[in-house]
């Protein structure tokens, strides 16, 4: 029983208009779901992914009024896209002229890589990786040729490697395949990967024991999911995480997908989320992302929800 790669990446931020702008105009992505939080209403989840919202594309954001983050270990310190290989010099201009803190072109872990931040501080890393079967969206900005295919890898920072390694590898199924040395001050990263392996399917660990505790706000990544093919597997998961005595969720219907949530002994909080129905389920797939969608359990709120959101466009 194996994942097969990042499904999702959740993230925290305090400007929703702002942060709607940035990831469709700037980064070029497709908004494929505008709907809530299931567990606070009075936040927008946004969906940003590629032009098909396919599993392992996805970056999505809780829309809450917080300060930045302060940053540290315990924590999901950095997110990783993936783009052609001949991207990076075009992504470097790009975010130049977007006027954002950003490294410059680099080799890491041997491949192409460039690390810059959003405008909330989140940090990203480009990755030059081929995608096998992308699926760009015919009405971004970015041409087609260089428009971000997915996530991965996704770093995260721990002070003490074992009790961590020991849940990837012993309950997750993850291959510590290779470890390097960051030279941006994200310490020793050791290298685990899941399913066929790749950037797509790769969780990078930080040890960084020195740091302080990071504490969550606008710019921080609330939660990472990893893939599972179907609901049949989760229930299996969720089998496993109780065998192990791990703490979780239990199963949580999200709708466009099927979830289960823990948090490993770094403390993050990780979900394991199936890769359908998808984000077409309840709005048509050429405008799905226009509207707002709101789960079953919801819709007969929805002119009180829909009065408590501030406009994105």
């Amino acid at each position: 029983m194996d994942l097969t790669g990042i499904h999702h990446l959740t993230a925290i931020t305090a400007d929703a208009k702002g942060n709607n702008r940035f990831y469709t105009d700037t980064l070029g992505l497709r908004r494929v779901k505008k709907t809530v939080n299931q567990d606070d209403t009075s936040a927008y989840h946004l969906f940003f992914a590629d032009g098909a919202g396919s599993p392992g594309t996805d970056l999505t954001f809780f829309d809450w009024p917080a300060a930045r983050e302060r940053r540290g270990t315990h924590s999901i310190s950095r997110t990783g896209l993936r783009v052609d290989e001949g991207s990076l010099d075009y992504w470097a201009g790009r975010l130049r002229d977007g006027k954002l803190t950003q490294g410059d072109v680099t080799t890491l872990d041997g491949r192409g890589s460039l690390d810059f931040e959003d405008p909330e501080g989140q940090r990203f890393r480009l990755t030059a990786a081929t995608a096998d079967d992308p699926h760009p969206w015919d009405r971004s900005p970015v041409p087609a040729e260089h428009q971000i295919r997915g996530l991965g890898p996704i770093t995260i920072s721990v002070p003490d490697l074992a009790p961590t390694e020991a849940v990837l590898t012993q309950v997750m199924n993850m291959r510590r395949v290779r470890d390097y040395a960051s030279p941006d001050g994200e310490g020793q990263v050791h290298v685990f990967e899941m399913g066929e392996g790749g950037p797509a399917a790769e969780l990078h660990v930080a040890l960084q024991p020195d740091l302080p505790t990071a504490r969550q706000g606008a710019g921080a990544v609330h939660h990472v999911a990893f893939r599972t093919p179907d609901v049949p597997a989760i229930h299996e998961w969720a089998k496993r995480l109780q065998q192990f005595r791990v703490a979780s969720s239990g199963e949580v219907e999200r709708y466009y997908f099927r979830s289960l949530y823990f948090r490993e002994p770094g403390g993050n909080l990780f979900e394991i989320a199936t890769d359908g129905p998808g984000f077409a389920v309840d709005e048509p797939f050429e405008t799905m992302g226009e509207s707002l969608s709101l789960p079953p359990f919801l819709e007969a709120r929805r002119a009180q929800i829909e009065a408590n959101l501030k406009p994105l466009d």
